[in-house]
């Protein structure tokens, strides 16, 4: 049986099935969206008529292997990862996953996992490792066989900016000032973050709280950690519900992690913790009938949670476990970085010092100096990650690192107290985070356990993307070339 035939015939998938095609007709669905995500993290797929629903349940779709990363073309003019000769990857729709979209009633979407072709000459119907996606589901699974059961879960803090349009479409600055935890710019968007939250919602998003961060436009909504893979999901729908609120209320979601220098970039925090046990539980989220299936809704309560600190001990510290996992991070923190901050734009949240982005490899307990901290027993956030995260990638990142550590029984030293700044005046030596992404590349090339994460084509696709901007960037004369040379002679 290939992987595809597996994935169509697990068990209770059949019924899922059926379960969908229940909501269809319940909710009046004509349209699916049926998608997966590309290397960089943008929804890709099709679109396809409702009545087909059980056809392509069993059989999929096509799409050309060139949509995992976007069908761009490099400075070269060859198509990044696969060219034209290639066969076609087929898209297998995640039942659990299906949810209407709340501003279109009529339209509903799926998540998919992705597979070579039936007629490939080699491993037909073998699972497509440049799937982001199907990746972190497969590294997850493992991670659970390997360690008993023991999984991931992550929260994330997406920063983002509204920015307003010009007359020309273009962004023309952020939408309000850039005056952090003011209640009243927080509520000048209150209109656009109404939308969100309603839409985030109808959707199966939990939503916690929210803020208004330090840079024009910027805020920053949560909803509740779960299973890394449901959150990744998640970060993804989110970005796509905001997108279609920009639409509705003439604004930009820009997710671009430092369009303006002199303030706040936004950043992507990933808080995680590894646990054994816990349930499954479906919130409804004030819904009498959910617009979906329960996977859309559900969430993982409870259970043991292995980074609990020993009281007996310290109460800050993490236990044994979550120790290892520190130090597994901080052990493969260069490579991670080409992942966490995956864009030239990146680079200029490190640069434009000042505001609390993590620029140095160590770790400390409520220290945003770091690029790790303990935020809260129980877990730690991993700071060096911005807006424009592969949410799938980075989970996948983590769970090698954390294995890394665990296998090696890694120390990560002890936790620095201090300000960094103030403990490298007094002697600390801290290695920094590369401060390119030209440097963050080749530092994952050397690292093969973060490589692992991104097995076969997938990290073959991923260094062509990224080598490619960094090339294309370093080929391009700006205006700041311009303004600083222009006249500099003689």
């Amino acid at each position: 049986m290939t992987d595809l035939e597996a994935h169509v015939n697990a068990p209770g998938r059949a019924d899922l099935v059926k379960q969908v095609r229940e909501k269809i007709n319940e909710l009046k669905i004509d349209y699916i969206y049926f998608q997966f995500v590309s290397v960089t993290g943008r929804i890709v797929g099709k679109g396809i008529p409702s009545d087909h629903w059980e056809r392509i349940a069993e059989r999929g779709f096509q799409l050309v292997y060139g949509s995992t990363a976007n069908l761009f073309v490099d400075r070269h003019g060859h198509y990044i990862g696969y060219g034209p000769e290639s066969s076609e990857l087929v898209g297998i729709p995640d039942p659990e996953t299906f949810c209407q979209i709340p501003w279109d009633k009529r339209v509903a979407r799926v998540y998919c996992t992705c597979f070579r072709n039936r007629e490939e000459r080699e491993n037909p119907g073998g699972h497509l490792t440049s799937d982001c996606r199907g990746n972190l589901r497969i590294l997850h699974q493992q991670f659970q066989e390997k360690y008993g059961g023991m999984h991931l879960r992550a929260g994330t803090e997406p920063e983002m900016m509204w920015l307003k349009k010009g007359e020309d479409g273009l962004p023309d600055g952020g939408f309000s000032k850039p005056n952090c935890y003011h209640i009243d710019q927080f509520e000048s968007l209150r209109p656009v973050f109404m939308t969100v939250l309603e839409y985030s919602r109808a959707m199966g998003l939990d939503m916690i709280q929210g803020d208004h961060e330090d840079a024009p436009g910027q805020l920053e909504l949560n909803w509740m950690f779960d299973d890394v893979l449901r959150n990744s999901d998640r970060l993804t729908t989110y970005r796509q519900i905001c997108a279609q609120a920009a639409r509705e209320h003439g604004l930009i979601a820009c997710f671009m992690s430092k369009p303006f220098m002199g303030v706040s970039a936004s950043g992507c925090h990933h808080n995680v913790s590894l646990w054994s046990g816990g349930e499954d539980t479906v919130n409804t989220l004030g819904h009498d009938s959910l617009p979906g299936l329960e996977g859309a809704f559900t969430y993982r309560e409870g259970g043991e949670n292995h980074f609990m600190p020993d009281p007996s001990i310290d109460e800050r510290k993490p236990g044994p476990i979550g120790l290892q996992c520190v130090g597994g991070v901080m052990e493969h923190l260069q490579a991670l970085t080409a992942i966490g901050s995956s864009t030239v734009n990146s680079y200029r949240r490190l640069w434009d010092t000042g505001f609390w982005a993590p620029v140095f490899a160590d770790w400390g307990y409520q220290n945003r100096t770091c690029a790790l901290r303990i935020s809260a027993p129980g877990r730690f956030e991993y700071r060096s990650v911005d807006s424009m995260v592969n949410p799938y990638l980075m989970g996948g990142a983590l769970l090698q690192a954390f294995a890394d550590g665990m296998d090696r029984d890694i120390d990560p030293g002890e936790a620095e107290e201090r300000n960094i700044y103030e403990a490298m005046e007094a002697g600390k030596q801290v290695k920094k985070l590369p401060m390119s992404l030209g440097d963050a590349l080749d530092a994952l090339d050397k690292d093969e356990v973060i490589k692992s994460a991104m097995p076969d084509e997938m990290y073959r696709v991923f260094t062509h993307y990224k080598r490619d901007e960094w090339e294309k960037f370093n080929h391009t004369v700006t205006d700041w070339d311009l303004q600083t040379y222009w006249d500099c002679l003689p």
